[in-house]
């Protein structure tokens, strides 16, 4: 006997054409203009390459850029993390205020943030005229850098912790406390392992975002060279003097670290996924 088969009408087509629109996309945005990078850094000798990414002044470019960008993530995913938890646990007056004012580095444009950064902090500043007796100076500092990053990281971790929080359920609280679990043992055995990949995922999103950071930057940094001059800048100052090559060869090697440090991300974050599961 003879069996028909149904076949089910889907929303979308089959795997075939979806995969290849995918590779496609994919290819388009993100592998061809990589491959052109390649490519323009093939330019240089090997020797031209190592001595254009392994000058004291690219160096330097590098260690800031991407100290800083640590240095901001580190403090988003601990500030993210407790903003987001006050955000979902708490009701108070301006709380839907306070929810969309995380978004709000988002909306605004990175150079209108760098700007208002630098009026506040500067030495004649709102904030930076009340530090300056104390002897700290923030902006022209890698300090200022690194609020700037602070500044427009912070809503890549709030935004990734909050839906977590919100689908937890307060019982398993509830039932830590019933139990006699203190305070900390709550959190480090029973929240911590549920938002901890959430937590991650932020952190590398605000890390990404901190390396190639340049319009908030560029104003509050002061530019000075060995001191606080970021990649970014190092790159665009390569692209004025024409020299194309080597400025897509810090650019290779920022891309390379920066993969690099998002794939240990990555990694970390499927180890505690499969931890709490």
């Amino acid at each position: 006997m003879a069996t028909s088969r149904v076949r089910t009408r889907r929303v979308l087509p089959g795997l075939g054409p979806t995969l290849g629109f995918t590779l496609l996309y994919i290819s388009l945005i993100v592998l061809i203009p990589l491959g052109a990078l390649v490519w323009q850094t093939s330019e240089l000798g090997w020797q031209e390459f190592v001595a254009v990414v392994g000058s004291p002044r690219v160096l330097a470019a590098y260690r800031l850029s991407f100290g800083s960008a640590l240095a901001a993530a580190t403090v988003n995913a601990l500030l993210g993390l407790l903003v987001a938890w006050v955000l979902v646990r708490y009701r108070f007056p301006g709380r839907s205020l306070a929810d969309a004012l995380v978004d709000l580095p988002f909306a605004l444009p990175t150079a209108v943030a760098g700007i208002t950064l630098t009026a506040l902090l500067a030495r004649n500043g709102w904030i930076g005229r009340h530090l300056e007796p104390l002897g700290i100076q923030v902006a022209y500092t890698p300090l200022g850098i690194t609020i700037a990053l602070i500044f427009i990281g912070l809503p890549f971790v709030v935004r990734s912790v909050q839906p977590v929080l919100q689908d937890l359920d307060v019982e398993l609280e509830e039932a830590a406390a019933t139990l006699g679990a203190s305070r900390w043992q709550t959190f480090r055995r029973v929240l911590l392992p549920a938002v901890l990949p959430a937590v991650l995922t932020g952190y590398a999103l605000a890390f990404a975002r901190g390396v190639g950071e340049y319009g908030s930057v560029v104003f509050i940094s002061g530019n000075m060279p060995m001191k606080t001059e970021i990649a970014p800048l190092l790159i665009v100052t390569r692209l004025e003097q024409y020299e194309h090559a080597a400025a897509t060869a810090i650019a290779l090697v920022m891309l390379l670290a920066s993969l690099l440090l998002l794939l240990a991300i990555n990694a970390l974050q499927g180890w505690t996924r499969r931890q709490a599961a």
